[in-house]
C-alpha cells in the first residue's frame, strides 16, 4: 500500500491544519500510482525549440513568454504595449482551459511561438494552442510510493532550453520530457521524500545546465540548490544552504533593520557547545527560481525558515544561509556573498518572493545594478548586485506591531504573521518608473512555541502560529519607488493576497485575489482599471504573450491551499476585442 505524508504550515488560515491536511491526504491517496507517468494526446504540430540567445534576451520578447518569471533578470515586465491603459477596459475572455486536475495552482505558463506550456497540482503538464485553447498533450507524472510537502501539492511550472521541457515534482525529482511530444527522456532522483524533500519550484534553465532548490523547511532537510546537466541530467554542483561549518554567524543582534531580536546569546552559545551537529537538519529550502546574472555568472536565490520554524533552543547560532539572499557561481556553484534578514528565525518569516535583477538609485545618488527581495516582513530590500551591502529597505508596507516579540507557550501576538508580508508571490517591477509590484498579506497571527525534537522526516514545527480569528485579514497591492525605498501608491483589498504579479510596458499592473477577482491597474497611480470574475481563486502569477499580433493574457485560477482559498482547475486568456 502506497504511504504519504502531508504537511501544511499550521493554520495559514481559520480552518484547522488537521482538517486541511486530512483532506489534502484523502484527495491524494486515491490518486497516487507507483511508476513513471506518460503524456497522452497529441503531438504539437510543429517543432519547438527555444535556443540560448533566445533565453538570454527574454526580457525583450515581445512575443513570446520563455521563462517562469520571464527572464533570468525575473523582472516580470513585459514589453508589448497593445493592452494598455488607455484600452484595458476592453479586455475579454478569449479562451478558458479546464484541467482534469481540481485543486490549488500557482502555475506560471510559458509560451514558445504560439504553444503554451502550463503545470498543475501533482505534475501534470499540458501543452496548448496559445490562441485557441487546444489541447496537444498531456503529461500526467506518477508518484513514488512517499511524498512530503508544505502548503499543497503545487507545481510552479517548467523551464524550457532548446526542444525539451524541465520539471521539479513532488516526490523529489527532476523530469526532462521532449517539449513537442511530452515524452519522458530522463528522470534523475533530487532527494529522499521520506526525509522532508519535495519539489515545487520551477526549475531554471542555462548554458546547458538545470538550478533547482528544494522544499522542506518544515521538515528538517538540509536545504541546497543543486545544478544538472540538461543533456542526461547528471549532478554537475551542489550548494547547500547550510554550510558544514559557520552556520552560527556571527551571533547578530539586530535584524537587517536593526531591530533587536531580544535573542540570549549566552544560551545559545550554551548550547552550541553541546551539539553542533544540528547543521544537517536546520532547514533553508529554496522555495523559487533563481535570477540569473549572465554578465557575472552568478545565481541568486533567497532561502527559507530554518527547522524547527518555532523552536529556536534546537539550533544555536544565526542559522546561515536560512532567511538571506545568496549569490554564488553559475558555473561552480561557489559562494559569493550573502545578506542575512533575520538570524535565528523563530518567526517563520523567511525569504520566499524570487530575487529580482534590476537598477537603483545607489546612496551616493548614482544607478547600480541591483538584486531586489520582497520579504515577509513587509520590506523590499535593495541590494548592491556585486558585493550583497543593503542599500535601502523599503517603507513597511503593511503593519508592524511587536517585532521581534518572542514566542511563548499560550501564543504571543505579533505583526506580520508568518505569512508576510509578501509570501512567495513573485514582486514585478517597471524598469522605467524604477517601481516593484509587490503583492501582501495582512493576517495578525499568535506565536506558540513548544520543546520539538528532531522527528526523522516528519512535519517539525516546534509550535504553531494561530490566525487571530477576531482580527481582520486583508491583502495590499504596493508599489515600492526602488530609488527612495518609498510606497509610491497601495490598493488594498478584501483578502490576503498571494500569487504574483505581473506588469507590462502599457503601463499596466497585473494582479489576482483569492475571491477570483483579476484585475488591472494603473503601474504610476494604482487606480483600478478592469476587473474579471474568474470563479475560483487567482493565486498563481499572471503572464502576458502575442501570437499573430495580438496581445494576450493569461492567468491561472485555481485557488490556494496555503489560505484555503476556492479551487479551481482553469488557466484563462484575455485578449482585446
Amino acid at each position: 500500500m502506497n504511504t504519504m505524508t502531508i504537511g501544511a504550515r499550521p493554520p495559514r488560515s481559520a480552518l484547522a491544519a488537521a482538517a486541511l491536511w486530512a483532506a489534502a491526504g484523502l484527495a491524494f491517496g486515491q490518486a497516487e500510482i507507483s511508476g513513471q507517468g506518460a503524456a497522452t494526446g497529441a503531438p504539437v504540430p510543429k517543432a519547438v525549440s527555444v535556443s540560448q540567445a533566445q533565453l538570454d534576451a527574454a526580457d525583450k520578447d515581445g512575443k513570446n513568454y520563455l521563462q517562469s518569471n520571464m527572464s533570468y533578470a525575473q523582472t516580470r515586465y513585459y514589453p508589448a504595449t497593445q493592452i494598455n491603459t488607455a484600452n484595458v477596459a476592453k479586455l475579454r475572455p478569449a479562451f478558458q482551459l479546464q484541467t482534469e486536475v481540481l485543486e490549488s495552482m500557482e502555475t506560471s505558463p510559458i509560451v514558445v511561438d504560439g504553444v503554451m506550456y502550463i503545470t498543475t497540482s501533482y505534475n501534470h503538464i499540458y501543452a496548448l494552442d496559445a490562441v485557441t485553447g487546444k489541447e496537444f498533450w498531456h503529461y500526467k507524472h506518477k508518484m513514488g510510493a512517499v511524498t512530503t510537502y508544505c502548503c499543497g501539492p503545487n507545481n510552479r511550472g517548467v523551464a524550457i532550453m532548446g526542444d525539451r521541457l524541465y520539471m521539479g515534482t513532488l516526490d523529489a525529482k527532476l523530469l526532462a520530457l521532449d517539449a513537442k511530444t511530452g515524452k519522458v527522456l530522463w528522470s534523475t532522483q533530487i532527494a529522499d521524500p521520506e526525509a522532508g524533500y519535495s519539489e515545487t519550484m520551477a526549475p531554471v534553465a542555462v548554458n546547458g545546465k538545470v538550478l533547482i532548490g528544494t522544499n522542506g523547511g518544515e521538515y528538517g532537510i538540509r536545504g541546497f540548490v543543486k545544478a544538472y546537466d540538461a543533456n542526461d541530467g547528471k549532478l554537475l554542483w551542489t550548494f547547500n544552504t547550510v554550510p558544514d561549518k559557520g552556520s552560527e554567524g556571527t551571533w547578530a543582534v539586530n535584524d537587517a533593520t536593526q531591530r533587536n531580536l531580544h535573542r540570549d546569546i549566552a544560551a545559545e552559545k550554551a548550547q552550541l557547545a553541546k551539539n553542533a551537529d544540528f547543521y544537517k537538519v536546520l532547514g533553508g529550502g529554496v522555495w523559487m527560481a533563481p535570477a540569473i546574472d549572465k554578465e557575472s555568472n552568478t545565481a541568486f536565490f533567497v532561502v527559507g525558515n530554518p527547522s524547527p520554524d518555532l523552536y529556536g533552543a534546537e539550533r544555536p547560532g544565526d542559522n546561515l544561509y536560512t532567511d538571506s539572499i545568496v549569490a554564488v557561481d553559475l558555473n561552480t556553484g561557489a559562494y559569493k556573498w550573502h545578506f542575512q534578514y533575520v538570524p535565528h528565525d523563530v518567526w517563520d518569516l523567511d525569504a520566499v518572493s524570487p530575487v529580482i535583477l534590476t537598477e537603483a538609485m545607489g546612496k551616493d545618488g548614482k544607478m547600480r545594478k541591483v538584486a531586489i527581495h520582497g520579504g515577509k516582513t513587509g520590506h523590499i530590500y535593495v541590494h548592491d548586485r556585486a558585493t550583497g551591502e543593503l542599500i535601502r529597505f523599503s517603507e513597511a508596507m503593511i503593519p508592524q506591531e511587536n517585532m521581534w516579540v518572542l514566542p511563548t507557550k499560550d501564543g504571543a501576538r505579533m505583526l506580520p504573521g508568518a505569512n508576510g508580508g509578501v509570501e512567495w508571490s513573485p514582486m514585478a517591477v517597471n524598469p522605467t518608473l524604477h517601481m516593484a509590484y509587490a503583492a501582501n498579506l495582512h493576517q495578525p497571527m499568535t506565536y506558540h512555541v513548544e520543546d520539538a525534537k528532531y522527528p526523522g522526516g516528519k512535519l517539525w514545527l516546534g509550535g504553531a502560529f494561530k490566525v487571530i480569528a477576531s482580527e481582520n485579514q486583508w491583502g495590499r497591492l504596493a508599489a515600492v519607488n526602488l530609488d527612495t525605498g518609498k510606497v509610491a501608491w497601495k490598493f488594498d483589498t478584501e483578502q490576503p493576497l498571494i500569487g504574483g504579479v505581473l506588469a507590462t510596458a502599457g503601463g499596466l499592473v497585473f494582479n489576482g485575489e483569492g475571491n477570483g477577482l483579476f484585475r488591472a491597474f494603473d503601474a504610476k497611480t494604482g487606480k483600478k482599471l478592469w476587473e474579471y470574475q474568474c470563479g475560483a481563486g487567482v493565486n498563481a502569477p499572471p503572464v502576458s504573450y502575442v501570437v499573430g499580433g495580438k496581445q494576450y493574457v493569461a492567468v491561472a485560477a485555481g485557488g490556494n491551499t496555503q489560505l484555503d482559498f476556492k479551487r479551481g482547475n482553469s488557466v484563462l486568456v484575455f485578449a482585446l476585442p
